[in-house]
């Protein structure tokens, strides 16, 4: 539950900044000789979205970043957006899964076959960060009562449907910077570990 707050507070932290840094975009493309106004509404939105990139350039990755992208032999897409290092000792992985194998999909075989995991079926909770380097295997972390601290999708995914996710592990050592995030049959990720605040 704790995690969940702390990464409420860090997406509308993320979505501050934006807002912070859109607005100083704007008050500060008055004094240009007018040259934004003469380029019209198009090169008005392509400024807003390059201010935006500037903005998620910042040590925490935005939502619209992508690490890694991996899909499956049947036409399931991985995609990580983050992966960020907390003070806490843990390494939070988050994106979204997309089915477009044309028939409804449920994860079943991602939550893995430790015995201790089997109350968290079709969920992330089969995940592991693997540390080459450091030849260790990070396992998905879970509560007392064996419920992992990641994504139960609730019901199958319907043909192009789309949801997000998140799974949280111990982290490797700092000198660690780039993982592999691997989960059922799906190909192994590789991502880079970023520093949270």
């Amino acid at each position: 539950m704790r995690m969940r707050r702390t990464l409420k507070a860090r997406r509308a932290l993320t979505a501050v900044a934006i807002a912070a840094g859109l607005g100083l975009t704007v008050a500060g493309c008055g004094g240009d000789g007018g040259n934004t106004a003469k380029q019209g509404a198009s090169a008005s939105a392509s400024h807003t979205k390059d201010s935006s990139d500037k903005a998620q350039s910042s040590p925490t990755p935005g939502a619209d970043d992508v690490l890694a992208q991996v899909k499956g032999s049947d036409g399931v897409t991985l995609t990580i957006t983050s992966a960020v290092r907390d003070a806490g000792g843990f390494v939070t992985v988050s994106g979204k899964v997309t089915n477009g194998s044309g028939k409804i999909w449920t994860p079943t075989t991602w939550a893995g076959d430790e015995s201790e995991l089997a109350g968290n079926s079709a969920s992330m909770a089969g995940a592991s960060l693997v540390d080459a380097t450091g030849k260790k295997k990070y396992l998905i972390l879970r509560d007392t009562s064996g419920r992992c601290l990641c994504t139960k999708f609730v019901g199958g995914f319907v043909p192009n449907a789309e949801k997000s996710f998140y799974a949280q592990f111990p982290a490797p050592p700092a000198s660690t910077k780039s993982v592999e995030f691997q989960v059922g049959d799906m190909p192994p990720a590789t991502i880079d570990i970023s520093e949270g605040q």
